[in-house]
């Protein structure tokens, strides 16, 4: 099966931002930067792409310039652990960008970003459908996502 790799696009900004990126993913690095020539588009010399590797996933950022932006109708979700998993790729991420709701983030770059507990999606799919909706209302009512307190309202006690 072929390789997927999705492409980031950036204004300019491409290499800053896999170089912040790779700073909070472990495993993680760039592993190719390639530049403009005298053909263009971009001032010859410039960052054109930046492939890099997020614990494992494969990523290409461009720098193609402000006709594009990104939009949350694509993210990236991260299935974390435990509540310390949450809590520290929440602060990385959404330093100097943005909180959203329900774990969702934007970061600096304006790339929107899921933060997500691994047991919240067994709170989500309980057979008990009394459980599941307390759950998604409380999940609906978060800006960060908080597994105790999600299992709490689960469980009837918050």
């Amino acid at each position: 099966m072929p390789t997927i790799t999705p492409n980031l696009w950036f204004d300019t900004q491409g290499e800053e931002a896999a170089e912040y990126y790779c700073s909070i993913f472990p495993n993680s690095k760039i592993t190719n930067v390639t530049y403009y020539g005298e053909a263009g588009p971009g001032p010859a010399g410039t960052v054109l792409t930046v492939d890099f590797v997020l614990d494992g996933q494969e990523y290409t950022a461009i720098n193609g310039g402000p006709h594009f932006t990104f939009t949350e109708a694509i993210s990236l979700l991260v299935n974390c652990e435990d509540q310390e998993e949450v809590d520290y790729y929440w602060s990385k991420l959404t330093d100097g960008g943005q909180e959203v709701q329900c774990g969702w983030l934007k970061d600096r770059y304006g790339l929107s970003w899921q933060v997500c507990p691994v047991g919240m999606i067994e709170l989500l799919n309980d057979p008990d459908p009394e459980r599941s909706q307390r759950a998604m209302k409380a999940m609906l009512g978060m800006v960060k996502l908080d597994l105790a307190a999600l299992q709490a309202a689960a469980d009837g006690k918050a």
